[in-house]
């Protein structure tokens, strides 16, 4: 299988590292996904779910405020303001993430619409970290 690599960082350091199988942003002109070989591109990423495909077959997701994404070379840069990762072992873990998440988007956020997206989009990613 192709992967690529990619990096999300934000001014506080690295938050994920690794090569992927692909990886899924929101675009400020909507969501978009990247394989390995995807055209090189630089584009703004606005308030979303970050949902990374891993080559085992497992899946990550990292909430972000907004930021850059930068696409060459079969790599993948998510350059952001903000982010929290939805990992952990249990499901108090999962449940402090979220809440973390929640407050990153509430803090961005002018839309009730999209507070409601992303929020629904996390609480599934989490759910499928737990199971």
């Amino acid at each position: 299988m192709d992967t690529l690599e990619l990096e999300v960082i934000t001014p506080s350091g690295l938050i994920f590292h690794g090569n992927v199988a692909s990886v899924t942003v929101p675009g400020e002109e909507g969501e978009f996904g990247v394989l390995a070989q995807h055209v090189g591109l630089t584009t703004l990423l606005k308030a979303g779910v970050v949902e990374i495909h891993k080559e085992n077959g497992k899946k990550e997701s990292i909430v972000i405020n907004w930021g850059v994404v930068q696409v060459a070379n079969n790599s993948v840069t998510v350059l952001v303001d903000g982010a929290v990762a939805i990992r952990g072992d249990s499901e108090s873990d999962i449940s402090k993430a979220l809440e973390e998440a929640k407050a990153l988007i509430d803090s961005v956020a002018d839309s009730h619409a999209m507070i409601a997206s992303v929020s629904a989009r996390i609480e599934s990613a989490a759910q499928s970290h737990l199971h």
